[in-house]
């Protein structure tokens, strides 16, 4: 497939993310509830996870906040991320590369840097040749990054996160899901920075939910 054909197939799919979630009624409260309600991963921790892909504008736009944000949660929320796909080959291939950083530990440090150099260099990260080239000019050892590509831990981890979005039924990105309970967005909240004080209370909530203050 041609650079040309491939990037068009990617600027279609981030067309999705702008689709986002119908925006409730005045007074909802800025957020829907997650129908059914799912299991969460931390036992006696509030859990959030955002919901996002690296070919989504709203989502490269949603980071920075995001980031102050999270540095600043109480030790009993746990944070992380969960790039989507809808069965789309080039956010699959995102996806992967978001669990092949998080398995060699280089996540933290190159997770904005994915955003620009899919959205603004039009890098093709969602092909192992393009995500092994770039990673290497990012300092990761080929042979590391390559194993833990095709690792079983890895493909485990993109089956679990493609089971995610559709158990959450999310339909556009960035989603923030709290608890297993609620959703808010931009979409919803009326703003990123609405979105996040609406998770602030959010959390507040859940915590009580669990019997704990």
């Amino acid at each position: 497939m041609q650079r040309r054909d491939v990037l068009k197939q990617l600027s279609a799919a981030m067309a999705i993310g702008l689709l986002g979630r119908p925006v409730l009624a005045q007074g909802s409260g800025g957020f829907e509830l997650v129908s059914p309600p799912q299991p969460t991963e931390a036992k006696g921790k509030v859990e959030v996870i955002e919901f996002f892909h690296y070919g989504c504008p709203h989502c490269r736009a949603f980071d920075p906040l995001l980031e102050q944000w999270v540095k600043k949660l109480p030790a009993d929320v746990y944070f992380h991320r969960v790039p989507v796909t809808w069965g789309n080959p080039q956010l699959t291939g995102l996806a992967r590369l978001h669990l092949t950083l998080a398995a060699t530990g280089d996540l933290a440090r190159l997770h904005g840097q994915v955003f620009e150099a899919v959205q603004t260099d039009k890098q093709p990260l969602h092909t192992e040749a393009g995500a092994q080239e770039w990673a290497a000019k990012k300092g990761i050892d080929s042979k590391k990054f390559l194993d833990a590509y095709r690792s079983f831990g890895v493909q485990v981890g993109l089956q679990r996160v493609e089971k995610l979005g559709r158990d959450y039924k999310i339909q556009g990105v960035p989603t923030l899901a709290i608890d297993g309970k609620y959703f808010t967005s931009a979409s919803i909240a009326g703003s990123h920075e609405a979105s996040l004080k609406v998770a602030d209370q959010l959390i507040v909530r859940a915590r009580g939910e669990q019997g704990r203050k």
